[in-house]
């Protein structure tokens, strides 16, 4: 029978000497001015005879940085002396965002005039341009060494692209899609022009000039008030006509003046009676 012991890491013990040495870690700080060097916070034991003190930080920008400063002294020594002095960031500490690479970093619509976004070589979403895919249309050009493109989108790179298209402002999820009629949807409209390839089943390009979509991709279930056949689908509504209505509640009488010989003559003037 075999016995199998462990034995559990033991935590540093904190040294009492090393943990009074409070102003020694204070006027290890030398770099800065002590105004920005604020109340002691807490010891923390690193190791045997070995304790990092911490005070608060006043340094412009830094809100909620620390002072950390490592302290430790020789064995069955009495001085203490300062290893390190470090500023770093508190639990609460204003951090700039972590580092990304610049092709994380980019965003649609931040490529200008001018501006050069190389490729990655190893970039998922494109293949070599010689290797068959299960797109006939890539296949056509591509299958033929040495002619057409050196790479051509794989088919996890048009996955991707189609599933973009179709959550964003191309799908029918859209604001304008939603707000146009129920039947006014791309693929039924005359001006749709479906793309080539295994994307031709779901998307094509708006070739309406007056369309908010128009030279844009667009998925077929996609919509808005310029389909085609709009208005063969909403027959106008035919206006009900009013009745003419005449208020004479406020008519006031005019006596008129008849010239003589006139037509009007042979008439009674009103306001006065004839025998």
């Amino acid at each position: 029978m075999v016995f199998v012991t462990t034995r559990t890491a033991r935590a540093p013990r904190l040294d009492q000497a090393c943990a009074d040495a409070v102003d020694v870690a204070r006027e290890g700080i030398t770099e800065v001015d002590p105004a920005d060097i604020g109340e002691h916070l807490e010891a923390i034991a690193e190791g045997d005879r070995l304790v990092t003190h911490f005070f608060a930080s006043h340094l412009a920008g830094y809100l909620g940085w620390r002072w950390a400063v490592t302290v430790t002294r020789a064995p069955r020594a009495r001085r203490v002396t300062v290893c390190e002095t470090v500023l770093l960031p508190g639990p609460d500490a204003l951090m700039a965002p972590g580092w990304l690479p610049w092709n994380e970093r980019l965003q649609p619509g931040d490529l200008g005039v001018g501006d050069l976004m190389p490729t990655d070589p190893d970039d998922d979403r494109l293949a070599p341009g010689y290797v068959l895919s299960d797109d006939a249309a890539v296949e056509e050009v591509s299958w033929e060494l040495g002619l057409g493109r050196a790479r051509v989108m794989s088919q996890e790179g048009r996955m991707e692209t189609a599933q973009r298209w179709y959550d964003g402002d191309s799908g029918p999820q859209a604001a304008i899609s939603a707000g146009a009629p129920r039947k006014a949807r791309c693929g039924t409209c005359g001006f749709y022009l479906p793309l080539a390839g295994s994307m031709r089943g779901m998307f094509g390009v708006c070739g309406n000039l007056y369309a908010p979509d128009d030279a844009r991709a667009v998925s077929a279930d996609h919509g808005c008030g310029a389909h085609s056949e709009v208005l063969l689908s909403s027959p106008e509504t035919p206006v009900e006509e009013l009745p003419t209505v005449y208020d004479d509640s406020e008519v006031e009488s005019v006596a008129v003046s008849r010239a003589h010989g006139s037509v009007e003559a042979g008439e009674p003037e009103e306001g006065y009676g004839h025998s």
